[in-house]
């Protein structure tokens, strides 16, 4: 009997442990899925992706290289050929290095932070944002966005 329940506590330990292993692998799988590589001619940024539908869509229409509007001398902007699933929301206050959604369709890089009163749905963040304003410079840029 002592031999019995020692082999199960055993095997309840080593199926512990295989259950601990499989989730930090797929959390770490899972993170890396949530990474992104922005190219923006010799500049490369990383970036975080949300948990969200929105990220989820537009991971799947990666990789994409687009040719971004400059608007405002604070963003560029391109129209999505499909519209993502969105859940809007006014973050108050806009970051240089957020990607985010507005209206559905409109992909928008912000390289300038400042306030404001409009809606988008979040879809990531450049994790270092330094010289992303230089790297987009003034007027249309070509951007690349793929996953890591």
């Amino acid at each position: 009997m002592k031999n019995t329940i020692t082999s199960i506590i055993l095997l309840c330990s080593l199926f512990a442990a295989s259950v601990s292993a499989a989730t930090e692998s797929n959390g770490s799988r899972d993170a890396k899925e949530s990474q992104m590589i922005i190219k923006i001619g010799e500049k490369t940024f990383t970036a975080q992706l949300e948990d969200s539908r929105t990220a989820i869509a537009f991971k799947a229409m990666l990789p994409l290289t687009l040719n971004m509007d400059d608007v405002n001398a604070n963003e560029k902007v391109i129209s999505l050929p499909a519209k993502l699933p969105t859940n809007d929301a006014n973050p108050g206050d806009i970051h240089a290095g957020d990607l985010m959604i507005w209206r559905s369709r409109s992909l928008v890089l912000f390289y300038k932070s400042f306030p404001t009163s409009y809606s988008y749905t979040k879809i990531g963040r450049i994790n270092d944002a330094t010289g992303l304003s230089s790297a987009v410079g003034a007027g249309n840029v070509t951007v690349k966005f793929e996953l890591k």
